[in-house]
């Protein structure tokens, strides 16, 4: 990878060296067998904690967006719920980066979920958990639930979102739970936005799960590492934002 903006030049080959043994995620779509809902009303657009994050469904009716509108920086990512790469960036990778830029202001999240996986192991816990998540966009408390599932994710190979323990995980979201939510949950209401969002994923042909992409600028393989490391992740978001079209010539 030829240099990009000199001091970053050590981390980028940082990152380029660690890819070659980094995980590779969930694998990709074709290896599997087959209105606002929160107001901000905070001037300074920072944020104290996921309760307050703005949250709504985009236009496309598919992706679901977190964080102030008016953020210069979006990073959109895409998860399957029972995916174990997925939670690791969310958990210790750069999932942490970028609940705390939200919080700042500086980014906002657009998230798209696949479910490809209940067709690869077999069950439907990504499928529940995606519903389930849709539903909580509904009570306005997606970003926390959100966290709720991932830090509590069941191993990959078992199929631990069930709807009983989505229920039960949605009692550690204060005011989640509710007679609408319980039943979005255990009716799959929204399964209609389960099957377009693993549409959504599809067309997109992302090399699999996770995957990110900053300002349109996605990490390939090559800088994949990035996911995994808190701070590199939040340099790229600031590099990549400075010169996205830069950054969209660089071999990832």
């Amino acid at each position: 990878m030829r240099k990009v903006r000199g001091g970053f030049v050590a981390v980028v080959a940082a990152t380029v060296a660690v890819s070659a043994v980094a995980l590779t995620g969930c694998g990709s779509r074709t290896a599997a067998a087959k209105g606002d809902t929160k107001k901000d009303t905070k001037a300074a657009a920072t944020y104290d904690s996921l309760e307050e994050l703005p949250e709504k469904l985009g236009n496309d009716g598919t992706t679901i967006v977190v964080g102030d509108q008016s953020a210069p920086v979006v990073v959109h990512l895409y998860e399957d719920p029972r995916c174990p790469v997925c939670e690791q960036f969310e958990s210790t990778g750069g999932g942490l980066s970028v609940q705390g830029t939200m919080m700042q202001g500086q980014t906002r999240t657009e998230y798209t979920f696949a479910s490809f996986l209940d067709d690869r192991l077999g069950g439907s816990g990504s499928k529940k958990a995606v519903n389930a998540l849709r539903a909580a966009l509904d009570a306005g408390k997606f970003a926390e639930y959100h966290h709720v599932l991932y830090a509590n994710q069941p191993e990959e190979s078992v199929d631990g979102f069930t709807t009983a323990r989505l229920l039960e995980l949605a009692r550690e979201v204060d005011g989640l739970r509710s007679p609408a939510f319980d039943s979005a949950v255990r009716t799959m209401k929204y399964r209609d936005f389960v099957s377009a969002s693993e549409d959504a994923y599809e067309r997109a042909e992302v090399p699999g799960t996770p995957t990110a992409e900053i300002n349109g600028v996605q990490l390939g393989y090559r800088m994949q590492a990035a996911l995994f490391d808190p701070e590199m992740f939040r340099l790229l978001v600031g590099e990549i934002a400075a010169d996205p079209e830069r950054w969209q010539k660089q071999p990832f």
